[in-house]
């Protein structure tokens, strides 16, 4: 049982603000000092090793990807694109609000990025047709969490790695369940529009003629999610291969066809890449180093055991995961936890005769929700920041959409056709 000092020393320093990756190596560092007769040289190759990994080339291209789109002309005609879908129904900003995180969802990778955007590009317009501001932040926070479960968010990469799943395979699962989440998330927009009598954003339907004006603008767009969904799911290429492909339609966008795109913004961009990756990558080769300590220590069967003796009931186990998943996504961040829990639960999600894919979108939206409850909630404080709206006043107008998204949760979880159909 020396395995598990780790896991307080992480949590207490998680507490104190420290870098998730910094908390995990001091954790780790003080196990193979103080508790473990392995040589230092082999934990430092345990630390090493995982950067050698060909699956990781992934993450960069997608954080790039997702960089280059908001200079790249895509957004914009994005939101056109949804206002014309679905911005003659009652509430037809609130929609729209939603179905913009949806196609964006399938093109970035970055919830914290589509929610501040949409907090500039959206709220400033939903407050004119006279939404109240609280309403559409919670609208915006909320529909952000469409874009981690939807391909090719950056959790599903993570989720991949520390779980030994298939890429492919996850990011195939998260199409069903984030459609899912975009269609409750609509559904609860009407109800609350229709009691507060907010108007459609469109006073007719379009003619057929601004239909296509439309599709014609957004089809590079377009293309790029058919580029990463639809290859990705007909095995046509690798994440890896879509994310360099979708990188470089993405390119050839913004600077030939959209020409909105300057040489600054894809210098910026890959800055910003660069900066982002090493902190994504820091955080997997320490939890690649912590797996190993648990796999060492068989710390997963022991785990294995004491949930077994408690229940044998695989729905059971899942309503007590995502209790304990919300109740600590309330206080450390979700990649955190992701690190820690799967390790030591996926031997018993196996001897449960769980998925371990359908296990990891369980997983995700559930650490998703965690970035919309107090106090540490990333989204959640970043959208009241942006739209000068009070954590109370969120709270108050924002939980029919939340509640739609815990419904998405409990849909996902007893139902395992939305995560495996299409896998």
């Amino acid at each position: 049982m020396t395995w598990f000092i780790i896991i307080p020393i992480m949590l207490a320093l998680f507490m104190l603000n420290m870098r998730i990756y910094l908390a995990m190596f001091v954790g780790i560092l003080i196990y193979f000092i103080g508790f473990s007769d392995v040589p230092l040289a082999i934990a430092v190759q345990r630390f090493m090793s995982p950067a050698e990994n060909p699956s990781l080339l992934a993450i960069p291209f997608f954080v790039l990807l997702g960089t280059l789109l908001g200079s790249a002309g895509v957004a914009i005609r994005l939101l056109r694109l949804a206002d014309l879908l679905v911005g003659r129904l009652t509430g037809g900003l609130g929609h729209t609000n939603v179905m913009l995180s949806t196609l964006m969802g399938g093109i970035s990778a970055s919830n914290l990025a589509d929610a501040a955007m949409m907090c500039r590009m959206v709220v400033p317009e939903m407050e004119r047709q006279g939404y109240k501001r609280s309403v559409a932040a919670a609208i915006t926070a909320c529909s952000s969490l469409i874009t981690p479960i939807i391909p090719p968010g950056i959790a599903l990469i993570v989720y991949g790695l520390v779980a030994d799943v298939s890429i492919g395979s996850m990011f195939a699962a998260g199409i069903l369940p984030g459609l899912l989440c975009c269609v409750l998330l609509l559904f609860t927009v009407w109800i609350v529009a229709k009691k507060n009598g907010y108007k459609p954003s469109r006073e007719a339907w379009p003619s057929w003629g601004e239909t296509g004006r439309t599709f014609a603008g957004a089809w590079p767009a377009l293309l790029l999610v058919i580029v990463i969904v639809g290859g990705i799911r007909f095995a046509i290429f690798t994440p890896t291969e879509a994310g360099a492909i979708a990188t470089i339609v993405t390119l050839i966008i913004g600077i030939f066809v959209y020409r909105e795109m300057k040489m600054s913004d894809v210098t910026s961009a890959f800055t910003e890449t660069a900066r982002q990756t090493a902190a994504i990558l820091l955080v997997i080769m320490t939890s690649s180093a912590l797996a190993w300590i648990f796999s060492l220590e068989r710390a997963g069967i022991g785990m294995a055991e004491f949930i077994t003796s408690i229940t044998t009931n695989p729905y059971v186990f899942l309503l007590l995961v995502n209790i304990l998943l919300l109740g600590l996504g309330m206080f450390i961040e979700g990649t955190a936890i992701m690190i820690i829990l799967v390790p030591l639960l996926k031997p018993v999600v196996l001897q449960l005769g769980i998925d371990p894919v359908h296990f990891g979108l369980i997983m995700i939206l559930n650490l998703s929700i965690g970035t919309l409850t107090p106090p540490v909630g990333t989204v959640l404080l970043m959208v009241c920041n942006l739209t000068r709206v009070s954590i109370p006043a969120f709270i108050r107008d924002g939980w029919p959409f939340l509640l739609a998204i815990l419904v998405a949760l409990l849909l996902v979880t007893y139902v395992p056709w939305f995560s495996l159909a299409l896998v």
